[in-house]
């Protein structure tokens, strides 16, 4: 009598995840579509975004810029207006450099092999991977937050996910379990069963096609996995924006290179080393520079905290009571019609205040 031998764990986990997906799968817009810029757009927008927040923008954009030559064509400043919100506006920089790329080197034809998409600007190894794998299903391994959490789980994996070593060892083992003559279907599996399924809190074990076998749910490790290196702390940052009205105009400020939010625009704005109240600010050099002495301050709200990337931004706003309160103007300073501000990009912080105090801004044209 010949022994049958039990299918490799690799077939196993893969022919189960699929099984999985095919009862769950969430029905996303961009994969009904093979065309990899549709998908080269999704996965930007969806890079640091939830699926709830990003679909809006996806479909502007679609809708826009239905193709890489019409995003090529596109002003950065129209690109950087519909990204208002998302946050991460290197990533809308890059989109638009990678496009232009396309149409000038490529001839407009969007590539979709991988290591062609990993030449262009703002693509890395996952979104080349996710691109070249869910459009003609080359055989490359997603790695992302959802995929590192299934792995490290499932296979009770502690190396730290940020580690250069951890990098390495998820990188090898994710190929090893990619079913490679369905990478489009199994990434796609993977990615939603750690959205869904294995969460990062209060992940479903209970009903978990994996729940026999998961090494994690085994060792009760599932709190802890994935384990990640802590970064370098965060620096704290002090911005005092000023709401500065002239007839039906708002004073606005351009933001220059070298610093977060390049070419944003956002209110006239002083950065202190610490916070400090009104009467602090008013006794302030810079403030000085800037203003007369006879200036009034009215603060708008209470200070609003902003995460970015290793950095924490502690923003006060406040309502200058007269323009000739304002010394003079600076280069990149200048007056906008209420009707053009919406035109006009701007960072997240000033997007978010703005739409918070429509009232209040329209009270003042």
């Amino acid at each position: 009598m010949i022994e049958k031998k039990s299918p490799p764990l690799r077939m196993l986990f893969a022919e189960n995840l699929i099984s999985w997906y095919a009862e769950n799968a969430r029905d996303l817009p961009w994969r009904a579509s093979k065309d990899p810029y549709v998908i080269w757009l999704s996965e930007i927008i969806l890079q640091q975004t939830r699926v709830e927040q990003g679909l809006p923008y996806f479909y502007s954009f679609i809708e826009a810029y239905p193709n890489v030559t019409k995003f090529a064509e596109a002003p950065e400043e129209d690109i950087l207006r519909m990204w208002q919100g998302l946050g991460y506006y290197s990533r809308a920089r890059n989109m638009h450099k990678a496009a232009k790329v396309v149409v000038e080197e490529l001839g407009s034809v969007f590539p979709s092999a991988y290591m062609d998409l990993i030449k262009l600007p703002g693509i890395g190894e996952y979104t080349a991977a996710a691109v070249s794998s869910f459009s003609i299903n080359e055989a490359k391994a997603v790695v992302d937050g959802n995929v590192y959490r299934v792995l490290s789980r499932y296979l009770g994996i502690e190396e730290p996910i940020n580690s250069t070593k951890g990098k390495k060892i998820f990188a090898k083992v994710a190929y090893e379990l990619l079913d490679k003559d369905n990478a489009d279907l199994y990434n796609q599996a993977i990615m939603d069963f750690g959205a869904l399924q294995c969460k990062p809190k209060n992940p479903l074990c209970n009903t978990c096609v994996f729940r026999l076998t998961c090494v994690a749910l085994r060792d009760e490790s599932i709190s802890r996995l994935p384990v990640k290196l802590k970064g370098k702390p965060s620096r704290n940052r002090y911005f005092h924006y000023f709401l500065i009205f002239s007839d039906n105009k708002l004073l606005m400020s351009r933001r220059g290179e070298g610093d977060v939010w390049t070419n944003l625009y956002e209110f006239p704005m002083i950065e202190t080393n610490q916070d400090y109240s009104a009467n602090e600010l008013q006794g302030a050099q810079l403030f000085d520079s800037l203003f007369k002495r006879d200036v009034k301050l009215q603060l708008i709200g209470k200070p609003i905290k902003h995460v970015l990337s290793h950095q924490n931004i502690y923003a006060r706003f406040y309502l200058v009571d007269n323009e000739s309160s304002l010394k003079d103007l600076k280069n990149n300073w200048d007056y906008v019609l209420l009707e053009k501000l919406d035109s006009l990009a701007k960072h997240k912080l000033i997007f978010s205040f703005l739409e918070e105090n429509k009232q209040l801004i329209n009270s003042k044209f």
